[in-house]
């Protein structure tokens, strides 16, 4: 790493000693800092790691080879990023982590440096030689850890090894400036077996050092202030764990065994996220005791049969009789979930770990992501009942249905919403009613109740669990449907608005004959003519004008971009990172109200379309049951079926996209009781006449990454974010759906200030941040991508090119049949589009393995961990 004196010249450059021959991220370079030598990989291309396929020749084992070691660790073991985590030592060697319920030095060595403490937790310094400097000067002040014979300028100088300057020297002219390359001479560093292959924590480095003065052993670690980027796979290092011990000591307590005790700590990626929440070295010391009991005493229990029977996430195969154990689904969520009821409001409320700027941004956060969508809805609702179903019964059926389920649900971070194929369905309905002479408030009711009947009955009957049947290819084809779904409705607005305006001025109706009466009365008031003989009229006599379609557009655009600009402004290197990460969160809000305010401010000469408000329209009505035949009763059941097939699907892929593993929710699932929640939410939405609703995409999943704390990685030259932990809570649900009931007091004014083109531009930008992630979208951009621009993941590692190009063409045919039948103008096309949602199942378990083979499609479907 370079030095501060010698950055410039690149004279200080320090890197790990066995940078070339550890393996890459998946197979690449390990160390802190590597200088790439493309002189010397010309000459020798035959040691280049690189160059080897993974699992041929190669020191470092493939996944499965790791996994025998996942076989020995500890029952109580960390809970790393994923399983099959061990250690790499320098020497290219695995190390085993260490076992907290049975290696009683792991406990003494713990309780050693926590008597002897020496924690650093605010370092600024940016190169590693420094923070070395640091810790070692540290400990050499410290009065518990006085060595009179030891000079830790040589324990500095023994950190580092410089046996590879003058190999770089001689083999090429080229870099003959790097006059004192330092190698470290031994680290600790984990790595993991995932689907993407083999990974390392690039977070934390464990330095070891025997020091043959020394008396006794130390430990120092240090918290940078921000990431440091010492090189590939360790590109964003947080924490520095330093080891000295001396040279001849008994065989447990050599600097490797005490390395292994505090690697064995970070490799858990929850408990590095805890450290950065300390702020006091007592309050650091506690998470090493917290840390050391979780390690010791939790014990992975295998689950029984009885427990797992009902779980979607359970690897027990589908059986008809899981259908036929009436209730027992719903049971077990509740004994699921009752327990940490409590701990649903009080998590980040209470307690040393709080959150409430995170909780405040993402209540705001969601109550501009809900409220808006809900007023787009509303609008298009009060369009097709004629104002049966309004803005205003949109609003508070939203405020009412999503405190029920913030208070009730299995899964609070879960949102509801009536959605786009609702407010379709409700537009059908509307037609039967004219079509049959019925009563709408009636009909719509009946379809309501049946609806809500079939949703409870397949949560009673466990139908949950064939959410099994739903690979992650399905639920990405349906999502990305969805997200085509909300640009296809902001496209449809955005072209109303110009068909309607965008023509050249028109006169309004019956200002001719007001100008003819004011010219031949001799009074022409707000009339001007020009010195060329033009007449300029009033603006009341104007009908339209380019201007407004024009600004629609513009109000579109802006909130896109402004919202998404500021969405990843998190990334960026400007500000302060809190600063960054509040803007990042209350991306939305701020883009909707600049541009609401530009709107309707700044442009106010230029009428723009809002929605429609009528306050003398009867709030709640009970429905007319009387009002219907048996015969209406009937096909209501008919509806009602396809309606409950429709929520049933939304419903178990948004809880299912929320709960993914890579999301790190901990408290459990609970599919059957959300789906009979949802069941019973909707009675009191058909009865009183309000819009249906269901868990909604990408609104859940947004959620779910704006109460997220998250851990970068690189890997191969790509960024990816890693979820470290979620704050599972109800409060900020809660929270927004009572600010949105408070909303209904808000209509006309000021939520007539909205103009529609806002919320276009807000559906834009819930379709552009939902497609973050969803692999087949980035399947679909490798077509566009030179081979040499792939990213690293699990699918071009294992599976050939061809295929995995196959596969992307026939998941784009199928999002091309959901398009084709989902937004077909015909009315009725639109009811059945719940059945053709069924047909992509069998198409993937039973098409496309006679296309591609079987382990290929489930190697495509893995989680990108």
């Amino acid at each position: 790493m370079k030095t501060d004196k010698d950055a410039i010249d690149m004279r200080g450059v320090t890197v790990n000693k066995f940078a070339e021959e550890a393996p890459s991220a998946g197979m690449t370079k390990n160390g802190y800092f590597y200088q790439e030598m493309e002189q010397r990989e010309k000459e020798e291309p035959e040691d280049g790691s690189e160059e080897r396929e993974e699992g041929q020749d190669s020191p470092i084992p493939s996944g499965d080879d790791i996994h025998l070691y996942a076989n020995q660790i500890h029952p109580g073991g960390t809970d790393s990023d994923v399983h099959g985590c061990v250690l790499l030592n320098t020497s290219r060697r695995y190390v085993k982590l260490m076992n907290f319920e049975e290696e009683v030095r792991a406990h003494r060595d713990l309780d050693g440096f926590l008597e002897r403490a020496s924690i650093l937790l605010h370092e600024d310094e940016a190169s590693l030689d420094d923070v070395l400097k640091t810790m070692l000067r540290h400990v050499s002040q410290d009065p518990h850890t006085a060595e009179p014979a030891c000079n830790f300028e040589e324990i500095m100088s023994s950190l580092f090894t410089d046996a590879g300057s003058q190999e770089v020297n001689d083999r090429s002219q080229s870099f003959l400036f790097y006059d004192n390359v330092h190698l470290l001479s031994e680290t600790l560093q984990c790595v993991t077996a995932t689907a993407t292959g083999v990974q390392y924590q690039q977070s934390w480095l464990c330095i070891l050092c025997n020091v043959k003065s020394l008396q006794r052993r130390h430990v120092c670690i240090s918290r940078l202030e921000r990431p440091q980027n010492w090189g590939e796979n360790c590109a964003e290092v947080r924490y520095v764990i330093l080891i000295l011990s001396p040279l001849k000591m008994k065989s447990t307590k050599t600097a490797m065994e005490l390395g292994r005790t505090f690697a064995t700590m970070f490799s858990d990626i929850s408990f590095r996220q805890k450290l950065l929440e300390t702020k006091t070295q007592q309050e650091f010391k506690e998470a090493l005791v917290i840390q050391r009991y979780h390690l010791t005493s939790a014990k992975h229990k295998p689950v029984s049969t009885e427990e797992e029977g009902t779980d979607p996430h359970s690897h027990k195969p589908l059986k008809c009789r899981d259908f036929f154990r009436v209730g027992r689904g719903i049971y077990e969520d509740l004994c699921r979930r009752l327990p940490l009821y409590a701990s649903d409001f009080t998590d980040g409320i209470v307690g040393s770990n709080k959150a409430l700027g995170k909780y405040m941004t993402t209540a705001i956060f969601l109550y501009i992501a809900v409220l808006l969508p809900a007023i787009a809805f509303g609008s298009l609702n009060d369009e097709t009942t004629r104002g049966e179903i309004d803005v205003q019964k949109t609003i508070i059926g939203q405020s009412i249905g999503g405190i029920i389920y913030s208070l009730c649900a299995g899964s609070p971070l879960v949102v509801p919403l009536t959605t786009a194929p609702i407010a379709i369905f409700i537009g059908v309905i509307r037609g039967i009613c004219d079509d049959y002479d019925l009563d709408f408030a009636a009909f719509y009711a009946c379809i309501g109740l049946w609806n809500s009947l079939f949703l409870i009955l397949g949560g009673v009957f466990n139908l949950s669990l064939l959410v099994k049947l739903f690979k992650r290819s399905i639920e990405e084809v349906i999502a990305l449907f969805i997200s085509i779904a909300f640009v296809v409705d902001a496209v449809k607005g955005t072209v109303k608005i110009f068909l309607k305006y965008y023509h050249p001025p028109t006169l309004a109706n019956g200002s001719m004959a007001e100008l003819q009466r004011s010219m031949n009365g001799g009074v022409i008031e707000g009339v001007n003519i020009t010195g060329a003989g033009l007449v300029t009229l009033p603006e009341s006599f104007i009908l339209c004008t380019r201007a407004r379609p024009l600004l629609c557009l513009l109000l579109m655009l802006g909130t896109l971009w402004l919202g998404y600009t500021l969405y990843e402004f998190k990334r960026s290197p400007f500000l302060h990172y809190k600063i960054r990460e509040i803007l990042s969160d209350c991306a939305l809000p701020i883009s909707v109200l600049i541009f609401s305010f530009i709107g309707s401010y700044v442009f106010n000469d230029i009428g723009l379309p809002v929605f429609d408000f009528d306050d003398e329209r009867k709030l709640f009505r009970v429905a007319p049951f009387e009002k219907l035949s048996g015969a209406s009763v009937l096909s209501a059941m008919g509806l009602g079926f396809l309606l409950a097939l429709l929520i049933f699907i939304d419903q178990n892929i948004v809880v299912s996209l929320t709960n993914a593993p890579e999301n790190r929710l901990i408290k459990g699932t609970a599919y059957h009781w959300d789906l009979t929640l949802s069941g019973i939410v909707n009675i009191l939405m058909s009865v009183l006449g309000l819009p249906w609703m269901h868990a909604a995409f990408p609104h859940s999943t947004l959620h779910v990454r704006q109460l997220a704390f998250v851990e970068e990685r690189v890997e191969g030259g790509h960024l990816y974010e890693t979820i470290v932990s979620v704050k599972e809570t109800r409060v900020t649900s809660l929270a927004a759906n009572i600010l949105i009931g408070v909303s209904v007091f808000l209509l006309p004014v000021p939520l007539q200030w909205i103009p529609k083109p806002v919320l276009y531009g807000l559906f834009l930008y819930i379709a552009l941040t939902s497609i973050d992630g969803n692999q087949m979208c980035d399947r679909m951009a490798l077509l566009l991508k030179e081979q040499t621009s792939y990213p690293p993941t699990h699918y071009i590692r294992k599976v050939p090119q061809r295929k995995i190009h196959y596969f992307t063409f026939l998941q784009m045919v199928q999002l091309l049949f959901l398009c084709a039948f989902g937004m077909y103008p015909l009315p009725y096309m639109k009811m059945i589009f719940p059945l053709l949602m069924i047909i992509l199942i069998p198409i993937r378990n039973c098409l496309l393995p006679r296309i591609i083979e079987a382990r290929y499609l489930d190697i495509m479907d893995a989680q990108h961990m």
